[in-house]
């Protein structure tokens, strides 16, 4: 977008769902740079089915290059912030007009598509080489693997340990009752109140680890399920530190801007929104201010035009393997083919590869 016979210059830090979309929004309006540490994009919602299914990840596993096709990619980690530029582990120095951060969660995962395709096929190897498999964390992630497991591989003895009360805290106790019915159902052994030292079987290579409460388990192989760590320690080395809260939110206006910055805004998991940090959220957020950053680039915007972003309900879907899922609306909770419908069968992917520009 040109402001004053000038080309301004858009860098979003982090290559996930909010990110992505923001770029990919924003190409053919700015001199857009996309700085993440791996060359795609990943569909997180699809990973668990892609352990099952690998060819899976063939779409929902997405190079920056496929919808980024008029703007610049920096493949390395942001390492500091200053009043114009933005500084990478690899030494560049990247100047902006305004600049997006969406790092969302901290995930160890390989740098090309070539090898996080790989990984899923080396999982889905150690899935079907196991008789047993012993899932630690009751949330989304641990639910969810159980139910494609039990799905695709009805005949392994599947047990999940969760520390909690109950399974998927995050949502109503309707949700996770009806979750542990289904998962029972299938033959999944849930435990829950209880932890698991995962250090327990390696010790004398025995596959039994041993719980809190003193029980065996045994497990040909585990698969730890556990929340990610904030992808935010970083800022506190740059002039954002004193902008983050006590859990290491970004703190954002209305409009998404960091609070008490005019031209740093802040997307996807990484805010202090109030609300549950959803990847259809995200996209949310990346809309507002693609809409915000068009405004602001073409000049003389009062405050008032600026779009405001508004919290999103407690709306969660949690699948449960390929046809079943559970759905909590603010009106209701429902489970079964229904909102399977909604999210199990395609998770999406889809719909998130049109939205990205691409083939569905």
């Amino acid at each position: 977008m040109e402001s004053g016979g000038e080309t301004r210059r858009v860098v979003v830090v982090g290559g996930g769902i909010a990110g992505s979309l923001l770029a990919k929004s924003l190409q053919f309006n700015a001199a857009v740079t996309l700085i993440d540490p791996k060359e795609y994009l990943e569909i997180t919602w699809a990973n668990l089915r892609n352990m099952v299914e690998p060819s899976f990840a063939e779409r929902s596993v997405i190079n920056h290059t496929d919808y980024l096709t008029n703007g610049r990619i920096v493949t390395s980690a942001a390492t500091n912030i200053t009043d114009t530029h933005v500084w990478t582990a690899d030494g560049r120095r990247i100047a902006y007009d305004y600049l997006v951060i969406a790092t969302g969660h901290r995930d160890v995962v390989p740098n090309t598509k070539t090898d996080r395709l790989n990984q899923y096929k080396a999982e889905y190897q150690k899935i079907q080489s196991a008789k047993s498999i012993l899932i630690v964390g009751g949330g989304p992630t641990g639910v969810e693997l159980a139910g494609e497991i039990a799905t695709d591989f009805p005949d392994k003895k599947v047990t999940l340990v969760h520390k909690g009360p109950r399974l998927l805290e995050f949502i109503g106790t309707k949700a996770s009752n009806k979750t542990l019915r289904w998962l029972k159902s299938r033959k999944v052994e849930v435990k829950l109140e209880q932890a698991v030292d995962l250090n327990s079987s390696t010790l004398d290579g025995s596959h039994v680890y041993k719980t809190s409460s003193g029980e065996s388990i045994k497990a040909d192989c585990h698969f730890l399920c556990a929340g990610k760590p904030l992808a935010s320690a970083w800022l506190n080395d740059t002039i954002l530190k004193t902008h983050l809260d006590g859990n290491g939110r970004l703190m954002v206006d209305e409009h998404l801007r960091v609070n008490g910055r005019t031209n740093i805004f802040a997307i996807g998991d990484i805010t202090d929104i109030p609300e549950l940090k959803q990847g259809f959220l995200a996209q949310k957020h990346a809309m507002v201010v693609a809409k915000n950053l068009k405004l602001l680039m073409s000049g003389g915007v009062q405050e008032s035009k600026l779009s405001k972003y508004e919290p999103g309900s407690a709306i969660a879907l949690v699948s449960l393997g390929r046809k079943d899922a559970i759905a909590q609306f603010p009106f209701a909770t429902i489970s079964g083919c229904l909102p399977g419908l909604l999210k199990s069968r395609d998770l999406f992917v889809g719909k998130t590869r049109k939205n990205m520009g691409l083939q569905a």
